[in-house]
């Protein structure tokens, strides 16, 4: 059977994934990505305490989570498209460049 400590090992292979993307990636693309697999395991996390304890709040927080993911990739990726008709690139360095306009 699995056990709790199964599904929180899993989260936190998860969330150290994410946050070497976040860390590591030169891509906007990519860092949207992993910044998605950060939430993604923080509701991993919270629907397995939750589910282990009987408490439907963890879950309700989980779904509140991904609304709030994906409103923000839907206005990421439209910042994104805007970014890349200017600049025709989606690398992070050239955002340094928005101070010079």
């Amino acid at each position: 059977m699995i056990s709790l400590n199964h599904y929180l090992i899993v989260a936190a292979l998860m969330f150290v994934l994410g946050l070497v993307g976040v860390m590591k990636r030169q891509n906007l693309i990519m860092l949207f990505f992993s910044t998605e697999i950060l939430l993604n395991a923080a509701n991993v996390a919270l629907v397995a305490i939750s589910s282990f304890y009987n408490d439907i709040g963890g879950q309700i927080f989980a779904m509140l989570i991904i609304a709030i993911a994906a409103s923000e990739m839907a206005v990421g990726l439209g910042l994104l498209i805007l970014w890349y008709k200017k600049r025709h690139s989606i690398e992070i360095d050239s955002l340094s460049t928005m101070r010079d306009e």
